[in-house]
């Protein structure tokens, strides 16, 4: 019986966006032995899409060598089925409908192809690489642009009968609430907390208080970053931002963990950057919403991935995965 060596098998990462699309090369180890970028909104089908990357990665394999320690394709990607291999009704890319996207890979590449969310893969990547190695039940949760998540228990991700479980990002934290600006829902958590949530409050709250450092940058250059920076300098309008995010963020973890009770919840994306302007209050008041049972249990931890890097770490786990 031959032994093997799981450190020369390689898995191909592709994590797609709706503007670019990454990829890389990893090994077990998690290292990225090459990697690259496409646009993916020049490409009017799947299949030219798909042809494209192959024009960018095949001469990466044939580089590296590492034709034949392919052990598969790892895909992120908006509305992706794990269970079917589909992209479905994805609103912010260019193809509509439900896509074969892994059958098509397969075809065009030859090799066998796993997809999912980009928050559950992050999950995957953060249990294989990063700060939840050894965990068997956390909570991922991706603050960029949007409020992305991935629920593992038990060592799996959560799935649910029909594979998009852990949209907790629309889960409703203030009923009645801000109004979406692409769902229409009104309250939910990413109206909130995403980066898209935080220039909305900054916007507000800088209107009722002409003395902010806010009011020194243009409508248009408001975002998480130009708070933080406020917040850094001292600006209490900035710091009420933040604690405000944080409180709602708070809230909606409780009821995450009186839901699934994790280990942990790691946070991860652009928005964590703002540290404890945000993590304080979001601790506070998980646990002030918490019943006894679970308070004191649950830490929140920042990802340890390169925020670069994690989308295709993330990716080429689910090839690994079991």
């Amino acid at each position: 019986m031959s032994v093997v060596d799981l450190s020369k098998q390689v898995a191909l990462g592709i994590d797609i966006g709706g503007t670019n699309t990454k990829f890389g090369l990893v090994n077990h180890r998690g290292e990225i032995l090459a990697k690259g970028s496409i646009p993916t909104d020049q490409y009017a089908t799947p299949e030219a899409f798909i042809d494209a990357l192959y024009t960018q990665i095949k001469p990466l394999i044939d580089e590296h060598g590492v034709g034949k320690m392919i052990e598969g394709i790892g895909v992120g990607a908006p509305n992706a089925n794990y269970y079917r291999g589909t992209i479905e009704l994805a609103p912010n890319l260019p193809w509509k409908g439900v896509i074969n996207f892994a059958d098509l890979m397969t075809e065009k590449f030859g090799h066998p192809c796993k997809m999912t969310n980009d928050a559950n893969a992050a999950a995957l990547g953060e249990m294989m690489y990063g700060a939840a190695r050894g965990m068997k039940d956390f909570i991922m949760i991706t603050l960029g642009t949007g409020v992305g998540s991935g629920i593992v228990s038990g060592g799996h991700l959560i799935y649910g009968h029909d594979g998009f479980a852990g949209e907790l990002g629309h889960t409703i934290v203030k009923p009645g609430g801000r109004k979406h600006w692409s769902t229409g829902s009104e309250g939910s958590l990413e109206s909130y907390a995403s980066a898209t949530g935080i220039a909305i409050t900054a916007k507000k709250m800088r209107a009722e208080f002409p003395d902010s450092m806010l009011n020194q940058y243009p409508e248009d250059t408001i975002n998480s970053k130009t708070v933080h920076e406020c917040a850094l300098k001292g600006d209490p309008v900035a710091i009420e931002v933040f604690r405000y995010t944080g409180q709602k963020l708070g809230e909606a973890l409780a009821n995450f963990v009186m839901f699934s009770s994790p280990e942990a919840i790691l946070l991860f994306g652009g928005v964590i950057k703002a540290g404890d302007f945000i993590l304080k209050p979001a601790k506070l008041h998980m646990e002030r919403n918490l019943l006894p049972i679970f308070r004191n249990k649950v830490r929140l931890v920042f990802s340890e991935l390169d925020e670069a890097d994690a989308a295709i770490l993330g990716a080429s786990a689910l090839v690994w995965e079991k």
